[in-house]
């Protein structure tokens, strides 16, 4: 029972850093995508603003999500890692690049750095959440069992292909949703219908890749596609997709006010969907959630800690992300609307 307890707490804990963490990667997709230096300065200046306050603070639910696993559960953690040690190095530098590249670009005066480090924060930020969606997609398609050695047909399968550009395109409707209604929260009107255009059109591209993972997944990944149709599973995914069509609802009507928790429904909702499919493995179908627990007293440990945690930090990035919504950290000044330029500009 404590086994199943921390399992599903590393099912909440993906499911948060994929509406936090993928709110950030879909704002970079989107930095990739917004054009040459006059063309996307506006949206980019938009981007900056909207991440600077919270893109450190996402990062905190992947550690805890590999803490969870490490901890709660060795034997899964060690297989997975040895498995997919590639793609998870591939992801880490793309981590390590993408705040890189956030954190220097603003500051940098010569238009050329700027360039340089926005390619290495936007590249990143379509990478990592391809590379992390692979993972998930090998373990759900049973590619892992322990004492796998690494090899591409791990991550580099139908099933983990699809499941990256899925994470590609989740992230990049969560990013436009969420910057549709930064934009008029900074009172960048202009900004509003461009980022608007791009959240229908990434949840287009949603529905096109989940179309086509249904034959792929029945083939590769049977024990997943028959939990998410039938049970607990397919009710989670009926309500992901009340909830994504919902916000696309909200977006035609240009009513903005319940986008942000629609969507994050919408993702939440399909992460907790996945983890109701797996069940009761976490390597399907070779690995039990009783096989790979660790020890009783360790995971007693883990739920107190966890709890303590959430007691703690919980309130504390409660009221950061509510005092980002309401725009009480970073306002936006006429400057930055207009994306002036500086003196470096054309060097």
């Amino acid at each position: 029972m404590m086994a199943d307890l921390i399992a599903w707490v590393m099912v909440l804990a993906i499911a948060a850093y994929a509406c936090a963490g993928g709110t950030d990667y879909g704002a970079g997709f989107w930095d990739l995508l917004a054009g040459g230096a006059e063309r996307g300065r506006r949206p980019r200046w938009l981007i900056d603003h909207a991440m600077a306050p919270v893109w450190e603070v996402n990062n905190v639910w992947l550690i805890f999500v590999f803490i969870v696993m490490w901890t709660g559960f060795p034997t899964m953690f060690q297989a997975v890692f040895e498995a997919m040690w590639l793609p998870l190095a591939l992801a880490a530098v793309g981590l390590v690049l993408r705040g890189a590249g956030f954190a220097l670009r603003k500051p940098s005066r010569r238009l050329a750095q700027r360039r340089l480090y926005g390619a290495a924060f936007a590249i990143s930020s379509l990478l990592t959440p391809f590379f992390l969606g692979a993972v998930l997609g090998g373990i759900a398609a049973g590619r892992i069992v322990v004492g796998t050695t690494a090899s591409a047909d791990a991550w580099a399968n139908a099933t983990s292909v699809l499941t990256g550009l899925l994470a590609i395109a989740a992230t990049a409707f969560l990013g436009a949703v969420f910057l549709c209604s930064d934009a008029r929260r900074f009172g960048a009107e202009d900004l509003v219908d461009y980022f608007r255009l791009r959240a229908l059109f990434a949840f287009a591209a949603i529905v096109i890749l989940a179309l086509i993972a249904l034959p792929v997944t029945h083939d590769d990944a049977r024990h997943v596609w028959e939990g998410l149709t039938g049970g607990l599973g397919l009710l989670l995914i009926v309500l992901a997709g009340v909830c994504g069509l919902a916000t696309v609802l909200l977006l035609v009507r240009r009513s903005y006010g319940w986008t942000r928790y629609t969507s994050v429904a919408s993702v939440a909702l399909t992460v907790g969907a996945w983890g109701c499919a797996q069940r009761p493995y976490v390597l399907p179908t070779s690995l039990t959630v009783a096989q790979a627990a660790g020890a009783a007293h360790t995971l007693r440990w883990l739920a107190l800690v966890t709890v303590i945690a959430i007691v703690l930090v919980g309130p504390a990035l409660v009221l950061l992300y509510r005092l980002d919504t309401m725009g009480e950290l970073e306002p936006l000044t006429d400057t930055d609307t207009q994306a002036a330029r500086t003196p470096g500009d054309n060097l």
